[in-house]
């Protein structure tokens, strides 16, 4: 029989203003800044047709956005702990529009990479704005609220990649980014203002089996334990080989030669073999978040990101071995995305079961700055691929990906449940 503790919270919230209500607000928000990132290497080859500024440099602005987006985020994080979500997602629903509108209009380097500065910040205010009231609202379902968060993110392309790789094709890639970038910031917008602060509803109870602090940390005190960085440097291992994937997937689908091959889908319509598979990613990307996230409340944190951390390391080798024949590239591209995905819910959840709730947002914030580190990594992995030859950047990814896998259960599991025995103990 389990055994639950209660949490005490606030009445009277009406039913339009409840917290899955408010998560919903955050997962619809988060769907709209998706293609900032899952959508972007539609535009790749277009963008360098147009200017031939050449693959590695356009690529930079992709860095660029996800640096940007996530090293800010603590900012943003601590701004939403003072100030509440609505004022910083509206800002974010502004900045996210007009980063993809002077995208549209971006004829030299320098321009796409200050594009990249402007929807990064955006992007930024609503990742980190809706990830940190998910955590906030639900303390007994932490790894579920944020991975239907994340889904939202990882899944919000899903149903645009194939309108926007179309759009490209009839109507050119700067008209596309302008429609698309302006109707996701007003949408944005719109949601933003029935955002409220959360707080913990009556009647919630937390499993005993979910390890959790009592003391609250701030990011300032975070970042000083070992703990943290062992965290810290997990999430940017585990990161680099997603993020390569996501950015990258478009290249290594024309370096392999099957980029165009035509795939009739299941509703009779035939689709070129990319954009078919670039939809199955993003499903894949975010159906695995809220399913991980609710596993890991289930079986612990550190032992799920085992289980998908070397699932993730074998991917890659699959996708190495057999991605040059076109069914097995949409076999192994989608699973490397199943396997990664999760990482945007079992780390926030991780982040908050150990530092605490109130500074929850900082604080994933904090920690969400390994998916920009770990970005450094996208524009080296072109240089490795010169030629068309992945086979280096595979391995190495796998192979960090695996060992991250068994770092998680045998070196971070016993460190930080020490950490947090060591914290409460400090409380009572």
């Amino acid at each position: 029989m389990t055994n639950y503790q209660s949490v005490a919270s606030n009445t009277g919230e009406s039913a339009f203003y409840n917290r899955w209500m408010q998560l919903f607000f955050g997962i619809i928000c988060m769907a709209m800044i998706a293609n900032l990132q899952y959508g972007w290497t539609l535009f790749v080859n277009p963008i360098n047709t147009k200017y031939h500024w050449g693959k590695a440099a356009i690529q930079i602005s992709f860095s660029i956005f996800v640096l940007v987006e996530t090293w800010l985020v603590p900012v943003e994080g601590w701004l939403v702990d003072r100030f509440g979500p609505r004022p910083v997602i509206a800002l974010g629903a502004i900045l996210a529009a007009l980063g993809w509108v002077m995208n549209a209009h971006a004829d030299n380097l320098t321009m796409l990479y200050i594009a990249a500065v402007v929807s990064g910040v955006g992007a930024g205010c609503v990742y980190g704005t809706a990830v940190g009231n998910a955590l906030k609202w639900f303390p007994d379902k932490r790894g579920l609220a944020a991975g239907l968060t994340a889904a939202g993110f990882g899944a919000g392309a899903a149903l645009t990649v194939i309108p926007i790789a179309n759009m490209i094709q009839t109507a050119g890639y700067e008209y596309t980014f302008q429609f698309f970038g302006v109707a996701q910031g007003v949408i944005i917008f719109i949601l933003s203002l029935f955002m409220i602060r959360p707080h913990a509803p009556q009647g919630i109870i937390i499993p005993t089996r979910i390890v959790s602090v009592k003391k609250d940390f701030t990011s300032a005190q975070m970042i000083k334990t070992p703990v943290f960085w062992v965290i810290y440097i997990l999430f940017v291992a585990v990161a680099a080989g997603g993020l390569m994937a996501t950015a990258q997937i478009g290249p290594i689908a024309k370096d392999y030669g099957i980029a165009k091959l035509p795939v009739t889908t299941w509703l009779g319509n035939t689709l070129p073999l990319l954009t078919m598979t670039l939809a199955i990613d993003n499903l894949c990307n975010g159906f695995t978040r809220p399913l991980c996230g609710f596993i890991s409340d289930r079986i612990g944190r550190e032992n799920t990101m085992m289980l998908v951390f070397v699932g993730e390391g074998l991917a890659l080798l699959g996708l190495m071995q057999f991605g040059h024949d076109p069914v097995w590239f949409m076999v192994f591209a989608p699973m490397v995305f199943l396997f990664w995905g999760e990482i945007f819910s079992i780390f926030p959840a991780t982040c908050a079961d150990t530092f605490g709730i109130k500074h929850a947002a900082a604080n994933a914030g904090t920690l969400y700055t390994a998916k920009g580190t770990a970005s450094l990594i996208v524009p080296i992995a072109s240089v490795l691929s010169a030629g068309g030859n992945w086979h280096r950047v595979f391995m190495l990814s796998a192979i960090i990906s695996i060992l991250a896998g068994l770092s998680a259960r045998f070196i971070l599991s016993p460190i930080r449940t020490r950490f947090i025995h060591d914290a409460n103990q400090e409380k009572e």
